[in-house]
């Protein structure tokens, strides 16, 4: 059997002091004795913040999600509170989704706080993610917190931050929390609660989050419209049971079916592999009742409630999930066209996508004469933009990994108001005689047919985590020069912070912050981006290509030819 590595030994060994309880004693001792391997993957880092906070797998160790590591950033989160607002009542909001021990996570960090003399409002059960975004605002906190891992496999749990905004922390606060997180010692974190501090909150909140919803969800859908609109929903064992059928229901949808099998909340996500709504294996049931049910559309939606995946009958009325871009352009193009009639839509709205998403949304928002801003990955970078631009109207905006924001009220991904807003672009299609797939396809014929596709490759551990780092390295040093036969163009380095135009020789700055990401641009308008995932041990490269589609019925041979060309990039780059 291996031997334990002194330097993993030694940091392990400082896990069996009196500061960590019996428990924890016990089963370090066991992987000492028993699992070096494992041993090292629990303490050879500390876990790190990465796009959507920290996620990680559960148990002991600094490299684990557990009360020790949470509860030191619950410590370093509690002095960077006092220190930025010294003269204020601190107060903080929690919610937790449906994962193991999420609740009990939730109340060992709501302790920590107390004890730091913050005052804590705790969600008496699990929430979804967008709601606590709501309620920090709604309850005028200064941060809060949601325990998650989002779509994760079930071992895994989390701890998302978020600020004042309502937005997940961003610079300078989140550079300033890590620093004092990794200056901080075990046994400086103060667990002894004050209770009297922790509230509960529940009902209150709930009422005001989904009055916000309906109204920012909806759009005046006739009555008749809503009835003859039949739709699937699957919370997918996680927390959108509590809020997504119950703003349905209050925007006047009447013909809701659930997957009764997949509503019970269940961090172990009993009827699926991986509880995640991008995946079409996962909608599987709520598929199969749409046939049941002669279901217009199927809503998934991932454990903790803000991602949602959409599929809608197809010209043949073949039920299909859509990827996250096409969800995305429908849902914006609606958008803008709402606010256009409502004479709301001026030179000050603006749309907000991610570097790696469909070039596609760029088209159609500077043709209705909005501003399209972009931003590194993550709805933390969609809500910044928002809250350091307050004389310019959201519209709304998303990215290309199923998630969507409808207006500010909210500053997350919110797949509470998304669902709504997919039932109404589809009730209103399905009355004018068409269908949320069809204004797709016409979408299409107008600013041109886009394809895009995610490989992800996961490599796993110590090994895994060099492996991508090397990747990235050689495709620096080594960078691709032509792509299925087109010419390399266009490399933008937002680790370097260098657009390198290949054809005039011009070097210019990229002005969003520093990300390791690649991305490649070919002279026919293909798209590579190469980046490693901040919350999952995957490095993932997003393809996308494009033509021209004169009309509807030409999309599937068109299509079909563009799925060939994706084939053949993936082929000649060893993509998997």
């Amino acid at each position: 059997m291996a031997k334990n590595k002194p330097e993993i030994l030694a940091k392990a060994k400082t896990w069996l002091t009196d500061i960590f309880d019996v428990d924890t004693h016990k089963e370090i001792n066991h992987l000492i004795e028993n699992d070096p391997a494992q041993l090292e993957e629990s303490f050879y880092k500390n876990a790190a913040f990465g796009t959507g906070g920290m996620r990680g797998i559960m148990g002991i160790g600094t490299n684990r999600i557990n009360k020790y590591t949470l509860g030191k950033n619950t410590q370093g989160l509690s002095n960077l509170l006092k220190d930025e607002f010294k003269d204020e009542k601190i107060k903080v909001a929690i919610a937790y989704d449906c994962r193991n021990n999420s609740k009990e996570l939730a109340q060992m960090v709501a302790e920590v706080f107390s004890a730091n003399e913050i005052e804590v409002y705790l969600f008496s059960e699990l929430r979804p993610t967008p709601e606590l975004s709501f309620a920090l605002k709604y309850l005028d906190c200064h941060a809060g917190i949601v325990l998650t891992a989002s779509h994760n496999p079930p071992e895994y749990n989390g701890y998302k931050v978020y600020w004042q905004d309502g937005g997940q922390l961003v610079p300078p606060q989140d550079t300033k929390l890590v620093d004092i997180i990794n200056n901080l010692e075990y046994d400086e974190i103060n667990f002894k609660a004050q209770p009297a501090l922790i509230h509960s909150i529940d009902k209150k909140v709930d009422d005001a989050f989904q009055k916000a919803s309906v109204e920012n969800g909806s759009f005046n859908t006739s009555a008749s419209a809503k009835d003859n609109l039949n739709i699937v929903f699957t919370s997918l064992h996680g927390t959108a049971c509590k809020t997504n059928p119950q703003i349905l229901e209050k925007a006047g949808y009447k013909n809701v079916f659930l997957v009764e099998e997949q509503k019970e909340p269940n961090g172990n996500f009993p009827t699926v592999k991986s509880p995640n709504p991008e995946e079409p294996e996962a909608l599987k049931m709520a598929l199969d009742l749409a046939e049941e049910k002669n279901a217009d559309i199927v809503i998934g939606t991932d454990p903790d409630g803000d991602r949602l995946g959409v599929a809608v009958r197809d010209l043949n009325g073949k039920m299909i999930l859509l990827n996250g871009n096409q969800t995305m352009l429908v849902m914006t193009w609606f958008l803008l066209e709402q606010h256009k009639k409502q004479g709301k839509l001026s030179a000050n709205s603006f749309v907000a996508s991610t570097i790696v998403s469909t070039p596609m949304l760029k088209n159609i928002t500077e043709d209705f004469g909005a501003q399209y801003h972009e931003v590194l990955t993550g709805f933390k970078w969609i809500a910044k933009l928002i809250k350091d631009n307050p004389s310019l109207d959201f519209v709304g905006g998303g990215e290309e990994s199923f998630g969507f924001m409808v207006g500010d009220f909210v500053r997350d991904k919110d797949a509470a108001t998304a669902t709504l807003l997919a039932c109404e672009i589809a009730a209103q299609m399905k009355a004018n005689g068409s269908s949320f797939y069809e204004q797709l396809l016409k979408l299409y014929t107008q600013y041109g047919l886009y394809r895009e596709e995610l490989i992800s490759l996961v490599k796993k551990g110590i090994e895994g985590e060099a492996e991508i780092k090397q990747m990235l390295i050689d495709l620096r040093e080594n960078p691709w020069q032509e792509i299925d036969g087109e010419k390399v163009v266009l490399i933008e380095d937002y680790h370097t912070s260098k657009a390198n135009n290949l054809q005039d020789k011009i070097e210019e700055e990229i002005k969003i912050p520093k990300s390791n990401v690649l991305i490649y641009y070919t002279e026919n308008g293909t798209k590579i981006a190469a980046r490693p995932s901040g919350t999952e041990p995957k490095i993932k490269f997003y393809i996308s290509v494009n033509s021209d589609l004169d009309k509807v019925e030409n999309f599937n041979a068109e299509n079909a030819i563009m799925a060939e060309k994706i084939k053949r990039i993936k082929n000649e780059l060893q993509l998997g």
